[in-house]
């Protein structure tokens, strides 16, 4: 049982004790003062607030629901109009979702990504959605490859993604590792990330003219580039040997 002990103007118990009072529901209250009570408005004139208000007589503010903005500055150019504008949205960007090969190493390491050996298959972006680095959902684009944590990369990779940047290009081969951008439109992706969706997984579809410059370029490692090429044409005629 909860209790408090109030001091009582009133005397003290014949025997001397002090008086206890126990807190409940029935006595619970706040402190004398802690609650001001709202004036009410329109009950006569010796409330000091009848008749009209406190709003006086007519205009804008003595309506229901009437009043200016509190950006009205009296009928002159308002302050954020006379600021002038920056930036702008771009409304045909292509998110890419973030991922740093630090990420890749770390996801490794807990056994949830097996970086591929010998002529296996690149890890593609449906294996790091399989392996929780990022929500299917959210790759909407594809995903960029970053270089942040590079300096804790120690496994060699073999992977195919849309975009990497010089840091983790140079990152990925520097450890031994093999990296390879590739294009994918939205239907391609789908397919990619989602083929129990499909009957027929349908091809992919060509860089449009804008990508094309990126994906044809030995710096990006573009899958369209000379060096790739002339790679998948090397490999090609070792497995033929063999």
């Amino acid at each position: 049982i909860l209790a408090t002990r109030q001091f009582s103007a009133a005397p003290a118990s014949k025997d001397g004790r002090e008086v206890v009072t126990y807190l409940g529901l029935n006595n619970l209250s706040d402190n004398p003062g802690a609650v001001k009570r709202g004036r009410r408005v329109g009950r006569g004139i010796g409330s000091s607030k009848g008749k009209t208000c406190g709003r006086g007589h007519k205009g804008q503010k003595a309506r229901a629901g009437g009043g200016v903005s509190p950006l009205f500055e009296g009928g002159q150019t308002k302050f954020y109009k006379r600021i002038p504008k920056r930036g702008f949205k771009n409304n045909h960007a292509e998110a890419m979702v973030p991922l740093n090969v630090g990420t890749l190493q770390d996801y490794i390491d807990m056994g949830r990504l097996t970086p591929p050996s010998g002529d296996e298959d690149p890890l593609t972006m449906k294996d790091l959605v399989d392996a929780g680095v990022t929500k299917r959902s959210a790759v909407k684009y594809g995903i960029k490859l970053l270089g942040k944590g590079k300096e804790r990369l120690r496994t060699p990779v073999k992977i195919e993604i849309s975009r990497a940047s010089e840091g983790a290009i140079k990152a990925v081969e520097a450890v031994g590792g093999e990296i390879t951008t590739v294009h994918y439109n939205r239907l391609a992706l789908r397919a990619l990330l989602k083929p129990e969706k499909f009957d027929i997984i349908p091809k992919r579809a060509r860089p449009p003219p804008k990508l094309m410059q990126y994906y044809t370029d030995d710096d990006k490692r573009g899958y369209l580039s000379s060096k790739v090429e002339l790679k998948k044409v090397k490999d090609r005629l070792t497995q033929t040997s063999n």
